[in-house]
């Protein structure tokens, strides 16, 4: 895990003290950004976007679902728990929590926007970090390339519809043509420009891919950091009026973590599933594509919206919370083989 990697919450923490100090001394250059909109698409920060998420989709070789046969029981397990399991149970969490657990001490009026940022983030498996929390469990590589490869392609038809799905259920108005926009530049067209790219670069050969991953990393890192110092000079505000509107929002961020990797890590151990591919099945059922639900979110419901700060918060929790589910299942592994049978 590289610097960035590690340290990720302290580096969300200072973007979120940056961002509300530089928007409470200097709102009016953040307002300007704010209304460079088209079609309700903020023009810098869908820049930003695809700066920070074109190197992570450059790292994704789609060849590799042609392996999905090789590791039938785990792959299942985990489309299961990422599709029909993570976004519903996320948006019961967020029905619980927000609407009722917590809503007396949440403004009125963005409670619909927190669940909204919540189902948002449960509907975007994660793709970059997997790769991260598969080498710290000794995950089987082949495994977890070929299940970040099929969670994309299927992320390019069913996001849209489940989210839609999710925010109509929560009687959340749907802007379906927002919607559709922002499935169209934050999953299609850096889907297709990644790999284009990457067919060009390996046609030089797999060094040439290598070093340009090396050297667009950093960028992808500074776009990120811009762009949540965006999000929070915008939301400074309503942060200093209700700073523990981000603990709230968290739990249950952190609980859906905990409650879906642990289905999928016990699934696969009822499948007699080898334990080097049920650590990354666990681990991608309960990680999050960050990046792509917070441009998602900002799209939908604009940079001041509840929505956009949720998204946020599972940045500012991600780290922590799977490193310790990295912790838990590497610590259960001799439980695990032991329920394992004998034909896994």
């Amino acid at each position: 895990m590289g610097l960035f990697e590690r340290w990720l919450t302290l580096w969300v923490f200072l973007c979120i003290v940056a961002g509300i100090a530089l928007g409470q001394f200097f709102p009016a250059p953040f307002q300007a950004l704010g209304r460079m909109e088209i079609a309700r698409v903020n023009i810098p920060v869908g820049l930003l976007i695809w700066v920070m998420i074109i190197p992570m989709l450059l790292k994704i070789d789609f060849g590799a679902i042609g392996q999905v046969r090789q590791h039938v029981r785990g792959i299942g397990v985990t489309v299961a728990v990422n599709w029909l399991v993570k976004p519903f149970s996320m948006a019961l969490l967020a029905w619980i929590f927000i609407r009722h657990v917590f809503a007396p001490y949440l403004p009125a009026e963005q409670l619909d926007s927190y669940i909204a940022g919540l189902i948002l983030l449960a509907a975007a498996p994660c793709t970059a970090m997997v790769f991260v929390w598969s080498q710290l469990s000794e995950g089987d590589p082949y495994f977890t390339l070929s299940q970040v490869a099929l969670n994309d392609t299927i992320m390019i038809f069913a996001f849209a519809p489940i989210v839609g799905l999710l925010l109509g259920l929560s009687a959340i108005t749907v802007p379906w043509d927002t919607l559709f926009i922002s499935v169209g530049l934050y999953i299609v067209i850096p889907v297709i420009l990644a790999q284009a790219w990457r067919k060009a670069l390996l046609a030089r050969g797999e060094e040439a891919l290598k070093r340009t991953l090396a050297h667009i990393q950093p960028f992808s890192v500074a776009a990120l950091l811009v762009t949540l110092v965006l999000l929070f000079a915008f939301q400074g505000g309503q942060i200093l009026k209700q700073p523990l509107v981000i603990a709230m929002l968290a739990v249950p961020i952190v609980i859906q973590v905990y409650f879906n990797s642990g289905l999928a890590y016990l699934l696969n151990r009822k499948f007699g599933v080898a334990h080097c591919v049920a650590a990354p099945s666990a681990l991608i059922g309960a990680s999050n594509f960050f990046e792509l639900a917070v441009a998602a979110a900002i799209s939908l419901f604009g940079f001041e919206s509840g929505a956009a700060l949720a998204t946020v918060v599972g940045v500012l929790v991600e780290v922590p919370v799977m490193l310790s589910v990295v912790r838990i299942v590497n610590a259960s592994r001799g439980w695990y083989e032991r329920g394992e049978s004998p034909a896994a």
